[in-house]
């Protein structure tokens, strides 16, 4: 059985957990450029854990900006299978009011196909099963986490990735609340994606912390109403990501472990040798 190691995704200030031995900062090579930042590594109560700011400290780049595809390819290098990610949305329905968590099961793409959002091109095609876009168990052990922390938690729900880094309409909001989506945001789908195809589990942590713009009895989505939540609710954030940890078994039992075997349609003899250097850590066992 391989060693556990959890990896998350979000916001500067998550890994400096109370608790956290062991820290080192990592520079992660990838074919894909450049992660978003350092990789800090550390353990957490006997977990090897693995965290990543992924916009850079200082938030330093746009939605479109993240390089996706090096941020997950690294944390496979480093040995992760399950990643948290952590990220703040605004509600579109009344019942999840600001400081609520979600956690999300469905996405909807609102994005403009200028993000790299998969690691396959240059000789090699592959069609990834997306149905159901993140990993069932993990998102099972995020709810039960979020509940023991005192969180107000609603499981499931649509996620709209919108583009940004404007913030909606409110026409666009109106549209969003009529499609039946939950929450919207603007960096979990591609994650997600990127997730699948590298084989590893994928469970969001969505941190609601305003109503977008359709709300008429609350202030229309700012920046500053956004960081005063997520300042709140940091040390929240923080003991879910611990209670889910010890959770977590190195075993997995859902299908993200080999979603990818039966997904490369390319004649394995066809496929260019960097291409298939470049892919070997994510789906070599398949080429």
């Amino acid at each position: 059985m391989s060693e556990k190691v959890i990896g998350v995704i979000g916001g500067s200030g998550l890994y400096e957990m109370e608790g956290l031995v062991d820290v080192k900062e990592e520079v992660v090579a990838t074919p894909f450029g450049d992660p978003s930042d350092l990789f800090i590594t550390g353990a957490l109560n006997g977990v090897k854990m693995v965290f990543l700011p992924r916009h850079g400290r200082g938030h330093r780049f746009l939605p479109s900006e993240v390089n996706y595809r090096a941020n997950v390819y690294g944390m496979k290098k480093l040995g992760v299978e399950q990643i948290i990610s952590v990220s703040a949305v605004g509600s579109l329905q009344e019942e999840i009011v600001p400081g609520h968590i979600v956690i999300p099961d469905q996405f909807i793409d609102r994005t403009k196909g200028v993000r790299k959002d998969t690691f396959f091109g240059n000789g090699a095609v592959a069609h990834a099963g997306f149905a159901d876009p993140v990993c069932p168990c993990l998102s099972d052990i995020l709810e039960s986490a979020a509940k023991s922390a005192g969180a107000n938690v609603h499981r499931g729900g649509t996620y709209i990735c919108m583009e940004g880094p404007a913030f909606s309409t409110r026409a666009e909001s109106f549209m969003y609340r009529g499609l039946g989506a939950a929450v919207i945001g603007m960096t979990n789908l591609t994650e997600a994606k990127l997730a699948r195809e590298a084989e590893i589990c994928y469970g969001i942590i969505a941190l609601s912390t305003d109503y977008d713009c359709w709300h008429t009895a609350h202030d229309d989505v700012s920046v500053e109403a956004i960081i005063k939540i997520i300042h709140q609710n940091v040390a929240l954030a923080k003991n879910i990501i611990r209670q889910a940890v010890s959770c977590i078994t190195a075993e997995r039992n859902c299908s993200c472990g080999s979603a990818m075997q039966y997904a490369v349609i390319t004649d394995k003899k066809t496929i260019p040798a960097q291409t298939k250097a470049d892919l070997d850590i994510l789906v070599g066992k398949y080429l």
